[in-house]
């Protein structure tokens, strides 16, 4: 049996569609038909060769949706479920090795120096060759945790729940949010729509998106913000002095770095209220130094900050259940759905910042 995949040969160059074999699946591996791949903001930079992990050649993808076709021997869902062909599913797109120190000691297998993720790490010409989700089918490994979707789940609505939904879950994971809580967010992508619902769902009181574009602005007030605030027409002065009036002259209690620029992190840290938690959500590789006030910014205000790096498999349980209580609210975020073979127009759209969220179908 054959099939499809658009392989990654070169950065910077166009993907090739190209015809694999299948191979025969070892013990535990599951077969799974793709319904839905998402495009990432993280899989441009890996486009642009600026992730150190990727080994070419390569089959890019790390969101994926697919029911089962084919099962060697037994595989159980996270909840023991056996699974079985014909199931829709959904997985962890990162493997921990679950021996280290991270794994064990610090039980958090997102720091786990042997993690491998799909469509990242393993190139597509080592078993068992299909490793990413820009394919019609992927294999995944007997240790990949998986989760069953109920059936009348829309895969194209769901796939983001793989990376930016379970990255923000995480994100929330660290911190304690109090009902009423002010929550700023610094960017109104897919990981900024998803701070503001979690931060909704978790009983935040104000929720203020600061952004640049404003069809994205308008998104985040539909998922619950309560003011966006826009870099192109309001200085940093007259944001600060906004966000200021609102909070009574505290500051944000919380405030997500949903961006990845460094000069997010200098006006993060001032609107950041006498006690606040400062998460960064949005570097996925070096993109520049940011001067930090530590006396006046940080250790005045007994300021936490928290780098915020993936997700394990209890993130994308939750982001899966957040859209599963609204999940027209999150079909707004996709914003172009194209065929596999359009991989390199999705890509293009995601790095001008046309599409909010491109999804391949099958």
């Amino acid at each position: 049996m054959k099939t499809q995949a658009m392989v990654m040969t070169d950065f910077n160059k166009s993907l090739e569609l190209t015809q694999i074999e299948v191979p025969p699946l070892e013990n535990g591996q599951v077969l799974v038909r793709l319904a839905a791949s998402g495009v990432c903001g993280s899989d441009v930079h890996i486009w642009h060769g600026e992730d150190k992990r990727v080994k070419l050649p390569l089959i890019p993808g790390h969101e994926g949706v697919g029911y089962i076709e084919d099962i060697k021997g037994r595989h159980c869902s996270v909840d023991g479920q056996i699974l079985r062909p014909g199931d829709l599913i959904i997985w962890n797109r990162g493997i921990s090795c679950g021996r280290c120190y991270a794994c064990q000691v610090l039980k958090q297998p997102s720091l786990c120096q042997d993690r491998i993720t799909y469509g990242i790490n393993n190139p597509c010409d080592m078993p068992p060759y299909l490793n990413g989700c820009y394919a019609h089918h992927i294999i995944l490994t007997a240790d990949t945790d998986i989760i069953k979707l109920d059936d009348s789940t829309d895969p194209v609505t769901m796939v983001s729940a793989s990376c930016s939904g379970a990255t923000i879950a995480h994100a929330f994971d660290m911190c304690q949010i109090k009902p009423g809580s002010t929550v700023a967010v610094q960017g109104p992508g897919p990981l900024g729509l998803f701070a503001v619902a979690f931060a909704r769902a978790l009983g935040a009181g104000t929720i203020i998106v600061i952004g640049g574009t404003a069809s994205r602005l308008d998104m985040c007030k539909k998922f619950g913000a309560d003011m966006v605030l826009d870099r192109k027409s309001l200085s940093k002065e007259d944001r600060f002095d906004t966000i200021m009036r609102v909070t009574g002259g505290r500051g944000a209690d919380i405030v997500i770095e949903a961006a990845g620029y460094p000069d997010t992190a200098q006006e993060g840290l001032d609107i950041l209220a006498m006690g606040g938690t400062y998460l960064s959500t949005g570097f996925a590789q070096f993109t520049g130094y940011a001067q930090i006030d530590f006396f006046s910014q940080i250790v005045k205000k007994n300021a936490v900050i928290k780098g915020v790096w993936v997700s394990d498999t209890s993130h994308l349980y939750d982001a899966i259940h957040l859209i599963s209580k609204n999940p027209s609210l999150f079909s707004n975020m996709v914003t172009h759905t194209m065929s596999l073979d359009n991989a390199n127009q999705a890509l293009e759209l995601m790095a001008s910042k046309k599409a909010l969220k491109a999804v391949l179908t099958n």
